[in-house]
């Protein structure tokens, strides 16, 4: 989740307002290792922001799971 939102230059507060989520839900998210927690509809709430303003999530492909940011975006 950093990761994408710092391919996007977003804070903590513009994912938040983009996702519909709470800023201490998402600070909570981020502060946690590992797969991203949380309630189901919060998740898929914050990948929805993320995806929508460009980020493509990368599955595990040996090398880890990672984030890239679709081309001609920003």
């Amino acid at each position: 989740m950093k990761a994408a939102r710092a391919l996007l230059g977003w804070s903590q507060s513009d994912l938040a307002l983009r996702s519909g989520v709470s800023e201490p839900t998402i600070k909570r998210l981020e502060a946690s290792d590992g797969p991203l927690g949380g309630r189901s509809d919060t998740v898929e709430k914050v990948v929805s922001a993320l995806e929508q303003a460009g980020i493509i999530f990368v599955s595990e492909n040996g090398e880890g799971p990672g984030v890239r940011l679709r081309k001609g975006v920003i």
